[in-house]
């Protein structure tokens, strides 16, 4: 049994943030029905296409196990449409611009009349407060959420990650947030809303930096690399490499010499000892000038270069073996090419090769939550509208003639074989 089975999402997300959250929710097995536009679809279709007239992987990693129902939601056969699926729906999903599914006639008041057990779930950029009507994107949400102004060298500009904190986070907070919801309604009887803001979500992400700018009140930052030559402000500085923890850590060169030859390495209290004696250097293992945490604390960067020296003599994979075979904590820089091609990743399906039927096979990310009793199986995503008439039939009870002349409305678009002509 899925873990979600039975759950009925109505999904009106679209581009990453919340396909991001109703993709996990349909992992988990609940029913997700994405509702898209009549010929046109969740624009992320057509984005960064790398083949010719066929869903994108930027749509096909963000989507899978979904079921899509096209709708013209502005005219009045949508509209009726619209709100039998509210009825049959145990959760709403949107991230649309401020307001758009008040204006589309469905402001929540009239959600909760036609479904009182609904929960109405939104990703919105910022929470209530002066910026709440603008729109966000991924990097707007870094940028604005703390991250960017944290990330980078002290010399150079705030910098945005690689990875999709502001989109894909926070629809993993959404996630949560739904499924916590949908607890206290087996007990309230009743749904409610649930508001996950990217700003938010970005900050909650970086708290560590928030506790730095605290504790900037009492004294430089030792463990930062401005300690102790540079200078601080009354802002929380961009750290480079340093690690945001307790230990200092930093990203040093392994042999090889490429982009991503580099391992990142953690000196802990009892791993100096252990990189001294692989270094060659056992006469630091008790200097008084270097044995100490606060003796080393003034100089980490003559410390991670000692380290590198010794780093840049093997492969960075030879360089994790040998420290985790004395217990010190290390991490390759991994490429991209590197873990798609990592069998073990294949294994636990984190990384999952999946079958779609117009592009063929792809590699996509799988369920990044391991349930023991309830396994995920990773599809592919739904061509646009595939289950219109199933969802019309099955979801909401239409007859074959209510169907028709559904239809012949215009409410649904094209019929899917006339549109494929």
């Amino acid at each position: 049994m899925k873990a979600l089975e039975g759950v009925r999402i109505l999904d009106f997300t679209h581009v990453q943030s919340g396909p991001t959250c109703t993709q996990l929710l349909a992992w988990f097995g609940a029913d997700v029905i994405k509702v898209e536009r009549p010929g046109v679809g969740d624009i992320t279709r057509t984005q960064l296409r790398d083949l010719p007239d066929v869903d994108s992987l930027y749509f096909t990693m963000l989507n899978s196990n979904k079921r899509s129902i096209t709708l013209d939601t502005k005219s009045e056969a949508g509209k009726a449409i619209l709100e039998k699926l509210i009825k049959a729906c145990d959760v709403l999903v949107e991230n649309f611009a401020p307001g758009a599914i008040d204006r589309m006639g469905f402001p929540w008041e009239k959600i909760q009349a036609l479904n009182p057990r609904m929960i109405y779930a939104s990703i919105k950029g910022f929470g209530p407060g002066p910026y709440e009507d603008c729109k966000v994107y991924e990097n707007v949400a870094q940028c604005t959420g703390g991250s960017a102004s944290t990330t980078g060298f002290d010399d150079g500009p705030p910098l945005v990650t690689g990875s999709q904190i502001g989109d894909t986070g926070t629809g993993l907070n959404l996630g949560l947030g739904i499924v916590t919801a949908l607890y206290h309604r087996e007990r309230s009887g009743r749904g409610q809303r649930v508001l996950a803001a990217m700003q938010d979500g970005v900050l909650n992400l970086a708290r560590v930096k928030l506790r730095d700018q605290q504790r900037l009140q009492h004294g430089p930052l030792k463990e930062y690399p401005q300690y102790p030559n540079g200078s601080f402000t009354d802002e929380c500085p961009r750290a480079g490499n340093a690690s945001g923890g307790g230990q200092p850590g930093w990203a040093v060169k392994t042999k090889g010499g490429g982009a991503n030859d580099y391992i990142y390495v953690i000196i802990q209290p009892q791993a100096w000892a252990e990189y001294m004696r692989l270094c060659g250097r056992e006469e630091l293992i008790d200097d008084p000038e270097w044995a100490t945490p606060e003796a080393r604390l003034p100089k980490l960067e003559q410390c991670f270069a000692l380290i590198e020296e010794w780093t840049m003599t093997k492969e960075k994979f030879e360089v994790m073996e040998l420290l985790n075979e004395r217990n010190v904590p290390c991490g390759p820089i991994l490429s991209m090419k590197e873990l798609a091609e990592e069998p073990s990743l294949r294994a636990t399906g984190t990384v999952v090769e999946v079958d779609h039927p117009t592009r063929g096979k792809y590699l996509t990310v799988g369920q990044p939550i391991k349930l023991s009793d309830s396994p995920a199986e990773v599809g592919p995503s739904p061509l646009l509208g595939e289950h219109t008439k199933e969802i019309l039939g099955e979801v909401l009870g239409l007859t074959e003639d209510e169907i028709e002349a559904t239809w012949a409305s215009g409410a649904l678009g094209q019929r899917a074989s006339a549109a494929a002509e």
